[in-house]
């Protein structure tokens, strides 16, 4: 198995996508910490015990797991995951932040009350996990972070400023602790999964199947692997998924350019743009399954 004797923390893998990660990792040998709260797409207490409900699913396959019901978004909460791991476990060798929350609206309807939970849950949640797990791995010299981002974050969707803005924000932070973290034998990737869950639920008439693509489970298999030894050339890459595909990412680069000595004045430069990088210019906006617009799609 790829993960035999490794010990995996991952939030928010109470169901959808997030509860795949948790049981691929514990088929392949992890012992697991599966985070999640008593709380619903929004945040709402619901008084649902996912992560036991998880645990007890790893347990009947014969693997061990234990259940941490804090909050990513609470650093000290995020300790205390993280810290469940040590306890239970003795070490932290994989964390997958996955936890999440989503609040729709569009920029004009959004409360900041709305901005700020999401970015609490998904931004601020990745950086108190990982904070508070890389000191265990660097003192092992050895670590793997897989970070969640989106296709939202990457390409734009429609309603989802604050969701958009936190998963555009853990590419940028996947980027800076590969650099920080690729030499104490910790490497740092992020995906952009799909699949049909609650939050896509909207999006198929009541009673409708969703395509067999879009069967949350496979997107685990990237997952462990980018989480065992035999991906430790692999650091710093955005991976996603389509149809029965994975892909990868290209990284935010210059494409053309516009160059004139001695720089542009607004007029010139208003005269020459077309042909100079208006041709070049890019799409927003995520690409959608067939039959779906990008007004009723979420991530």
């Amino acid at each position: 198995m790829l993960l035999e004797g490794r010990v995996a923390v991952v939030t928010g893998a109470g169901r959808g996508i997030w509860r795949e990660f948790a049981l691929a990792l514990a088929r392949e040998g992890a012992a697991v910490v599966v985070n999640d709260l008593w709380v619903g797409l929004r945040g709402e207490d619901t008084g649902e015990d996912p992560a036991a409900e998880v645990c007890k699913e790893i347990t009947a396959l014969g693997g061990r797991a234990v259940p941490a019901h804090d909050s990513v978004s609470d650093y000290e909460g995020a300790g205390r995951i993280v810290g469940a791991a040590l306890e239970h476990f003795g070490q932290i060798d994989i964390l997958v932040n996955n936890a999440g929350i989503v609040r729709d609206r569009t920029l004009v309807k959004m409360d900041p009350d709305d901005f700020d939970a999401v970015v609490a849950t998904h931004l601020k949640g990745t950086f108190n996990c990982t904070r508070h797990a890389v000191g265990p791995m660097k003192e092992a010299g050895y670590g793997r972070i897989v970070n969640i981002t989106s296709s939202a974050g990457l390409r734009g969707n429609f309603g989802q400023t604050n969701y958009a803005a936190a998963k555009a924000g853990i590419m940028g932070m996947t980027f800076v602790w590969a650099l920080e973290l690729g030499r104490s034998g910790i490497t740092v990737n992020a995906m952009a999964p799909a699949g049909a869950t609650r939050m896509t639920a909207s999006l198929y008439e009541e009673g409708e199947a969703p395509p067999p693509a879009l069967d949350p489970a496979l997107n685990a298999p990237m997952v462990v692997f980018l989480a065992s030894e035999r991906a430790a050339g692999v650091n710093g890459q955005v991976f996603g998924r389509s149809d029965w595909a994975f892909t990868l990412f290209q990284h935010p680069r210059q494409i053309a350019w516009m160059e004139r000595d001695g720089g542009w004045d607004p007029a010139t430069l208003a005269d020459r743009f077309d042909a100079m990088l208006g041709q070049h210019l890019q799409p927003v906006g995520m690409v959608m399954p067939t039959g779906l617009s990008q007004e009723s799609a979420r991530s």
